[in-house]
């Protein structure tokens, strides 16, 4: 799928989101989603995490008292949003590889030209065991739904692409992650209504525990697993790239084959 099939009369998709996000229904979105990921991130550990993509003017990054340094990367410019670290596209980071404990997509495949691709850059920049948190939109829910009566007028956040989340499953397996924790959350219907949000909030309950697999946003986190034949580089000398200055680098891989004799 290219970017023009998805979004196509919105010139600037991140800067549509973070002002959907000022709405009602974005509001709470955005306050079960950071309230999740930060409840995930609490409980992991590391030198660094890197947040790939953010919501315009609602950026922000997550933070973790047990991961040292949080790194957002955005497409946007830094004048712009203060709080992103690294302006590059998600399809190819300028991040050393094996350098990074967790990265952190929120509904960045659900607006990427290319999300089989960001998922390759999030395993390349992962140490083994490494772990990445994807947020997507559910496309069997009820905001699936109503995305097929809204998505044709080329409205953010209707006209992402809504992967399902057993696709995201296939991809992860494929490059060599295994799923670890599975969450849907809203199961209110996307009304953009304050009052009516309020007066549904007790389907927020009753979904989770009666149909999961309902919620308008999924949130799967992964964890790399990688087996190798070379033991692996010392820690200090993996991760000196990340925020010294080598920075940037390519992001191919280089291969690296052994004998035995």
């Amino acid at each position: 799928m290219t970017k023009k099939q998805f979004c196509k009369y919105e010139a600037n998709i991140s800067a549509s989101l973070g002002q959907w996000l000022k709405g009602p229904l974005g509001e709470i979105l955005l306050e079960q989603e950071w309230d999740c990921l930060e409840r995930r991130l609490s409980g992991l550990f590391g030198y660094y995490a890197v947040q790939v993509g953010c919501l315009g003017e609602q950026a922000q990054r997550l933070e973790s008292n047990h991961i040292k340094s949080q790194i957002l990367v955005g497409s946007g410019k830094p004048g712009d949003q203060s709080v992103i670290n690294i302006v590059a596209a998600s399809e190819s980071l300028p991040i050393s590889s094996d350098s990074v404990d967790v990265v952190v997509l929120p509904h960045t495949l659900d607006f990427s030209p290319d999300p089989h691709q960001v998922l390759r850059e999030a395993e390349r920049i992962l140490i083994p065991e490494g772990r990445v948190i994807v947020v997507g939109f559910n496309p069997v829910s009820l905001w699936g739904i109503w995305r097929l009566f809204r998505r044709y007028r080329g409205k953010v956040p209707w006209c992402g692409q809504f992967l399902p989340q057993g696709r995201i499953h296939d991809w992860l397996s494929l490059l060599g992650f295994q799923i670890e924790e599975n969450q849907t959350l809203m199961f209110r219907p996307p009304v953009s209504h304050a009052g009516a949000m309020q007066r549904m909030q007790w389907l927020e309950g009753v979904g989770s525990r009666y149909w999961p697999v309902v919620g308008g946003v999924y949130v799967v986190q992964a964890i790399k697993r990688v087996s190798r034949l070379t033991p692996l580089q010392p820690a200090w000398k993996i991760r000196s790239g990340v925020l010294g200055g080598r920075l940037v680098e390519p992001t191919t891989r280089t291969t690296r084959t052994t004998s035995s004799g």
